[in-house]
């Protein structure tokens, strides 16, 4: 039943499961701001990078399918992803990177021009 579920080429429901993990662990991070749980509130970060991750990666695995079934949809999606990944990591620099003094040197871009 689930052999076919990691041939993200031909069959979409690893992208559906790993979106609607990212949408629950969303739902987590808004139900973990509530003052109820503020013995839990240490991990509402987590829970909203973990979120942003997996909604990424189902986002990806759908473009695989839409590149091989609908060219057209999938040179739309084609920015939003790169957009999305350049948020993605510009998010885990600023929360894990920034406070602990890491400067990320970004002059071997200089050479590529």
């Amino acid at each position: 039943m689930l052999e076919e579920i990691f041939d993200i080429k031909n069959d979409r429901r690893l992208s559906m499961y790993l979106y609607r993990m990212g949408f629950g662990l969303w739902l987590m991070y808004l139900v973990l701001g509530a003052p109820a749980l503020k013995a839990y509130l240490h991990y509402r970060q987590e829970c909203g990078l973990l979120s942003f991750v997996f909604m990424i990666f189902g986002f990806s695995a759908s473009m695989v399918y839409d590149y091989f079934h609908h060219h057209e949809q999938f040179e739309v999606k084609k920015k939003w992803l790169f957009i999305s990944y350049a948020v993605l990591a510009c998010i885990i620099y600023f929360l894990e990177f920034r406070e602990k003094g890491t400067v990320i040197d970004l002059n071997w871009l200089l050479t590529l021009i």
